[in-house]
């Protein structure tokens, strides 16, 4: 029995990118993904004459949406936001020289990552024992537990907490 060849990656990326070439509203996407290329490319190139081409892979740069022919650069933290405010006209310029119409560079501060982190359970955590009470806490609990009138919801509650969390 005779099998068909399957296609290999290269002949449909290209595929892909014609599609993507044809289309209206994706073209239009495509033009400017490559455009942002164009630009990162340059302006590693124009910090490397700079002598900041270490900084290149902390910057993220893109096109203001509001203002026509303002750029404005992404940058981690304050130290490296001022840097690149002393050698704006330079960054300008050499855009400029590789074809890039950019009149404005605005640099501005990523916005933090958030401090905390949602996660799942993983089957390690999850098959943990519960941790157990101190002693102390226990006495508490129990004395507690003898207070509130017997039958009542936050008793049960009570007597519910105390089993899962003696030794």
């Amino acid at each position: 029995m005779k099998s068909t060849p399957k296609p290999t990656s290269k002949k449909l990326a290209h595929d892909w990118m014609d599609y993507i070439r044809e289309s209206k509203g994706l073209s239009s996407i495509l033009v400017q993904t490559e455009e942002l290329a164009r630009i990162k490319s340059a302006l590693n190139q124009i910090l490397t004459e700079l002598s900041l081409g270490h900084l290149t892979q902390k910057i993220e740069s893109g096109w203001n949406s509001t203002a026509k022919n303002e750029l404005f650069l992404l940058v981690p933290n304050a130290s490296i936001a001022a840097r690149l405010q002393q050698t704006l006209p330079s960054i300008i310029n050499g855009l400029r020289k590789n074809g890039v119409l950019c009149t404005v560079i605005k640099v501005r501060l990523k916005p933090a990552p958030p401090l905390w982190q949602v996660t799942s359970k993983t089957a390690d955590q999850s098959m943990k024992k519960p941790k157990v009470f101190s002693s102390a806490a226990i006495a508490s609990w129990q004395s507690l537990l003898e207070k509130l009138t017997p039958g009542s919801e936050l008793r049960k509650a009570v007597e519910k907490l105390l089993q899962g969390k003696t030794r």
